[in-house]
């Protein structure tokens, strides 16, 4: 795809926005690299990645077996972060445990993403009525308070896992919605976009190779904010009993169960919320480096 200026030259078009984009990127991912604290985050990212998925050859026991001859043993050289009323292995749960608390987090927010980037690019490129009726509905999903709205979901859902995980998707999607829409209309007026259209291409190619591709910095720092809340918001219905079940090594589960024994074997509710804790920590600090990477308005 080409271009004629006035001055006779024939610029490729394609070529142009695809080096400015790498340009972009590896500027980004430059001043990334250099920022310490968010290094931390990914390394700590990065650990609890490789935990979930190398969980059966990590965890010493099985995070399912009961044991009663064994129960509330404090940490040790045998069991390290002890064992539960039940005389499970408090360090495999928290390791199988990573696997649900992470994956509902993930997913949560991969359905919100999807979602709000659909409604997003069709409430800021077309405009008009559909702009209104759709982003009057994300002002109205933007009334209730998160935790607010989840609880209504699972309320009419049911409490399990899957729930808990539709229901944190659910009122993850204006918030990225909004952010699309933003985007979309500030790229959109570029005009680079003004002469792709001129020559001949649809609104659907548009939008998916030319507006999409350039809206993604916003989207993967929202992304990965969202999923400190995402894990968060999981636990906390998770903890209210509304998430996993018993016998499921979730964290919030594991957190609730240890509440009951706060004062005779604090370590029950302390690992488990020293590890959400330190995984949400380390999704913001990252959050935080990637959006200081992508915003044009940080690296002045």
């Amino acid at each position: 795809m080409s271009v004629e200026v006035k001055t006779g030259q024939t610029v490729n078009l394609k070529q142009t926005v695809a080096y400015q984009k790498s340009s972009k990127w590896k500027e980004s991912l430059s001043i990334l690299m250099d920022n310490k604290a968010a290094m931390v985050g990914a390394f700590i990212i990065l650990f609890y990645i490789l935990v979930a998925l190398f969980a059966p050859l990590l965890a010493p026991f099985d995070p399912y077996n009961v044991d009663l001859t064994h129960k509330l043993q404090s940490p040790s050289i045998h069991h390290w972060m002890g064992t539960d009323d039940k005389g499970r292995d408090i360090l495999s749960r928290i390791i199988y445990g990573s696997r649900l608390s992470m994956g509902v987090g993930f997913a949560a927010v991969l359905f919100g993403a999807f979602f709000g980037i659909i409604f997003g690019l069709i409430a800021g490129y077309f405009g008009k009525w559909a702009d209104t009726i759709i982003m009057r509905i994300m002002d109205v999903m933007l009334a209730f308070p998160g935790i607010l709205l989840a609880l209504a979901i699972i309320s009419a859902l049911g409490p399990s896992l899957i729930n808990v995980t539709i229901a944190v998707g659910v009122f993850s999607v204006p918030l990225f919605a909004r952010i699309v829409r933003g985007s979309t209309l500030e790229v959109k007026r570029l005009e680079y976009i003004d002469a792709i259209r001129s020559l001949g291409a649809n609104d659907f190619t548009i939008i998916t190779k030319h507006i999409f591709p350039n809206i993604l910095s916003p989207i993967i720092v929202q992304g990965t904010l969202r999923l400190a809340t995402a894990i968060l918001s999981a636990a906390g219905l998770s903890f209210l009993g509304l998430g996993a079940q018993p016998p499921s090594p979730e964290w919030g589960t594991m957190l609730s169960n240890g509440r009951d024994f706060i004062f005779s074997a604090p370590f029950m509710a302390l690992f488990p919320g020293l590890a959400i804790s330190i995984l949400v920590m380390g999704f913001n600090i990252f959050g935080d480096g990637l959006r200081d990477a992508f915003d044009p308005r940080m690296k002045k």
